[in-house]
């Protein structure tokens, strides 16, 4: 009789997220998203302040133009990300190791072919998308060429992040943080070699961009087939047979996340009503938000696959724990970057060369805005819940009602009272409404799974 012990399971036999310290789970996982995610968003902060060290006001403004066209792309790829983690986590919880590589394949084909679509379209479109958002004479041509650029590397980028996603599902914290670490490394160190070594300018500024996608991808690929191996032989019989498993999921946050840069393409309409300072300032707010609430941008994205493999494993007392969980650390992060932000803002002025309209934008946000980011991040959390329970048209109605009915009215009086720091204030007052309404929501949600025993599977899935 052989004595030897049984030999281990492989380490990624066992769910990662389905025992355990929760609090600690989503620590780990936001704090390393945290990071990748603050590099990413520090290494675009430095590019704003490069270029403003070309001392044109034009430069600057058409980073703002193109940022919101940029980020509906960017949307959209953050939308097949969480289709990718909502089901590749929920396989792993449910130990279908071969259904989570199987899947694992055709997200990434599916982003690959989205994104390409994505790409084309948007740059056919870029002149007239410019001038809907109110962009003129240099400012245009500056964004339009920018773009032209950037849009061709929008499948490195969608690809990229659906190995980000991938690589969150199995709980690898670590290497999908490394996805956007590395990538905006490079970004960093290209940018002033581009702008002022080689003088592109602008165009430089694109091209570092470009290379740091190449970096994204790199680096995610090479974590999910070299390190975890979670990848199959694509075959077209199993892409058709999981299509409706991914579309349900992905269509709906898709549109969901949509919905965000479609607001910002709004505000940024209203705000170039009063000038191409205003927008420079809206720019470089732009660019200090995510770097600021980065951390709860990383919770979001962390939070849907430690309750994808509980409700795989059908843990629904945990799925519940974890989302309180989440919006107390929510809370938490806004109330650290608010004191930040306070203490930083004459700094960050000066750093940026702010005058004018575009320093007053900047005080403002930082000193009296910031906390109101608390609501968005509670939203953003009741999406992640949403989209991996496999109830996505609750985050779409939501942000969609947060990009219309929160948005339109209250940037429109807004604008008419207090001219572009009424615009400003008025976005983001109207997340209040819509976050308080999409915890509410989550919380019946969980209430109603935990009443049937078990949560309710997707047919699809």
């Amino acid at each position: 009789m052989d004595a030897r012990p049984e030999a281990p399971a492989p380490t990624y036999a066992q769910p990662k997220f389905v025992s355990g310290s929760l609090l600690r789970h989503i620590l780990i996982m936001s704090g390393a998203g945290g990071v990748g995610l603050g590099a990413i968003f520090l290494s675009d902060l430095a590019n704003i302040v490069f270029l403003s060290w070309l001392e044109d006001q034009a430069v600057l403004a058409a980073v703002g133009y193109a940022s919101s066209i940029l980020f509906f792309t960017i949307s959209i790829g953050i939308g097949l990300a969480i289709a990718s983690s909502a089901l590749v986590s929920r396989a792993l919880g449910a130990r279908r190791r071969a259904r989570a590589c199987r899947l694992s394949v055709n997200a990434h084909l599916a982003s690959l072919v989205l994104g390409s679509v994505t790409a084309l379209f948007v740059f056919l479109a870029i002149p007239a998308l410019l001038t809907l958002m109110g962009a003129m004479d240099r400012t245009h041509e500056l964004a339009a060429r920018y773009l032209y650029i950037l849009t061709p590397s929008v499948p490195l980028l969608t690809v990229a992040m659906t190995s980000a996603a991938v690589l969150r599902a199995a709980g690898d914290a670590r290497r999908a943080m490394n996805v956007t670490l590395y990538g905006a490394v490079v970004n960093t160190i290209l940018d002033p070699i581009f702008i002022f070594g080689l003088g592109l300018g602008i165009d430089g500024a694109a091209w570092a961009t470009v290379s740091a996608r190449l970096a994204f991808l790199a680096v995610g690929l090479y974590g999910v087939i070299g390190v975890h191996r979670l990848i199959a032989r694509p075959r077209l019989p199993a892409f058709v047979a999981d299509t409706p498993a991914f579309t349900a999921i992905a269509v709906p946050a898709i549109l969901t996340n949509v919905a965000t840069p479609a607001s910002n393409a709004y505000v940024t309409a209203a705000i170039a009503a009063h000038g191409d300072g205003a927008v420079a300032g809206w720019a470089i707010i732009g660019r200090i938000m995510p770097v600021a609430f980065g951390a709860i941008f990383a919770l979001s994205a962390s939070i849907g696959p430690i309750i994808g493999q509980n409700y795989g494993a059908g843990e629904g007392e945990r799925m519940r724990e974890a989302f309180k969980l989440a919006l107390g650390v929510n809370v938490a992060f806004t109330a650290v970057a608010w004191i930040a932000l306070a203490l930083l803002s004459p700094s960050l002025v000066n750093a940026f060369g702010a005058t004018g309209e575009a320093a007053t934008l900047i005080r403002l946000f930082n000193l009296w805005l910031a906390p109101l980011f608390a609501f968005m991040g509670a939203l953003f959390v009741v999406n992640a819940v949403f989209n991996t329970l496999s109830f996505p048209h609750y985050a779409t109605l939501l942000n969609w009602g947060r990009a219309t009915i929160g948005t339109i009215p209250l940037v429109h009086l807004g604008s008419w009272l207090a001219g572009a720091e009424g615009v400003l204030a008025a976005h983001l007052a109207g997340g209040i409404l819509f976050g308080c309404l999409a915890v509410w929501l989550c919380l019946r949600l969980f209430d109603r799974l935990l009443k049937d025993q078990q949560p309710a599977q997707n047919p699809a899935y």
